[in-house]
């Protein structure tokens, strides 16, 4: 509006200055009257361009100072809001400058995965994080990242691995999580083959830890079925996506293959995914998934927290063996000790009786065949910590699972069909378990 307001009073007075010297120049000529009034006119003239300069000067150090005000503000602001997102735990947006210098270039690869990969690095504020690059090239790769985004931005739970932010960019797509020490629980359960190193550097987990881990599993799965606003389906859970910070405390990881479920849906249907030995009889019916699926994948990593092995493994006579049906055999004939990893039997760590005996019983309802036979995730956390006794193992079934695969093997022994035989493969455990498309086979850990 000041701007605005000189402009027209310059106009107006050059225009009434203009208008006298016109007129007296066509009545007087050059005369000496006509000069000094022209002289007036030209001092007027100067002082109005004078006065209009010092005001647009005055404006543009004001809009100057103010835009200063304005960027000093945003940046404020945005340093304030980062601020607050961190502190509420939310995830914040990274630049991808910043996690390349976080990880020296993208050089300390963690793991690697069908369509991630791992790196560690080390924040400006000396955060120890792992970032997870996802493949964007392919369509997977960027449903794999919204997924994940999508499951865990905006929950928390102190054994769920916390997403501290995230970076899209044209190509990849990267996911910024806490590092998390100790790795996952499969290094700690399970022997390597070289049993001597284990015992050396003390990979094989105490009783009272693994029972600890039990309870700290079973509570974030309960988190994610109960307590969020939309049920969280993890749909991976296996014990390479359950990680041990420096306290070996438990946390679930790896969300890239999570649904999210509405409140007032009983069921999703979905492509297959997982990873073999973990998957629930309705997957392989195709009649849909729910949180009873991932109580059933609970349930086999419960028996392999117990045991110390694979629940479906090939022995070294080529025989496969099916570890639920074993300790289903046990625990009817009393004799639940027999299945405890045989590890802890040797260190002198056998644990209480009827804590084993409890998880066990609370490892066999969550691997029923009927989804509905299997208890909640909440229910399970009250049997784990004594609310809720469990006495018994539930009555003998027809393990769903044990009769593919004995079929067939059997198929493939008698018509010596490598087709079957393969089939046979793809749910015996004969190494380290491979993921469906879309699964990460990679820790938030360094080990």
């Amino acid at each position: 509006m000041e701007a605005r307001r000189a402009k027209a009073v310059a106009a107006a007075t050059v225009l009434s200055l203009l208008v006298p010297l016109l007129v007296l120049l066509f009545r007087f000529g050059h005369t000496v009257a006509f000069f000094v009034v022209l002289a007036v006119a030209f001092v007027a003239v100067l002082g109005v361009l004078a006065w209009v300069l010092s005001l647009y000067t005055d404006l543009s150090h004001r809009q100057l100072s103010l835009a200063r005000r304005s960027v000093s503000d945003r940046e404020e602001h945005r340093v304030e809001y980062s601020f607050l997102r961190k502190v509420a735990g939310l995830p914040i947006k990274f630049r991808l400058e910043s996690l390349a210098a976080a990880t020296d270039g993208f050089r300390c690869l963690l793991g690697r995965g069908s369509s991630a990969s791992v790196f560690r690095g080390v924040l400006d504020d000396g955060t120890a994080v792992a970032v997870k690059r996802i493949d964007a090239i392919a369509e997977r790769g960027d449903k794999e990242f919204r997924t994940e985004v999508a499951a865990i931005a905006s929950i928390h739970h102190r054994n769920l691995v916390r997403l501290l932010g995230y970076c899209v960019t044209p190509g990849p797509r990267f996911l910024v999580y806490e590092f998390v020490a100790n790795g996952s629980l499969d290094r700690w359960i399970f022997p390597s083959r070289d049993a001597a190193a284990d015992a050396a550097n003390g990979r094989c987990l105490p009783w009272p830890m693994r029972h600890r881990v039990a309870i700290d599993v079973a509570k974030a799965l309960s988190y994610l079925h109960h307590d969020c606003r939309a049920r969280v389906l993890h749909l991976d859970v296996k014990p390479e996506n359950i990680l041990l910070d420096e306290g070996f405390r438990a946390l679930v990881a790896d969300f890239g293959l999570s649904k999210l479920m509405g409140k007032d849906e009983s069921r999703v249907v979905t492509t297959v995914r997982g990873t073999r030995g973990y998957l629930a009889p309705e997957w392989l019916i195709g009649s849909g998934v729910t949180d009873k699926s991932d109580i059933y994948s609970y349930g086999m990593v419960l028996l392999e927290i117990v045991g110390g092995r694979r629940a479906i493994q090939v022995t070294e006579d080529k025989k496969w063996s099916y570890f639920p049906k074993i300790v289903h055999e046990k625990a009817w004939q009393g004799k639940a000790l027999e299945v405890l990893d045989e590890r802890l039997n040797r260190e002198g760590e056998s644990p209480p009786e009827a804590e084993l005996r409890t998880m066990v019983h609370v490892a066999l309802w969550c691997i029923r065949d009927k989804a509905e036979e299997r208890p909640s995730m909440a229910r399970v956390v009250d049997m784990l910590e004594g609310r809720i006794d469990v006495d018994e193992p539930p009555p003998q079934s027809e393990m769903l699972i044990y009769n593919i695969l004995e079929h067939s093997v059997l198929d493939a022994e008698a018509t010596d069909d490598r087709r079957a035989a393969a089939a046979a493969a793809g749910l015996l455990d004969l190494g380290p378990p491979s993921s469906a498309p879309g699964s990460i086979e990679v820790s938030l850990s360094g080990r």
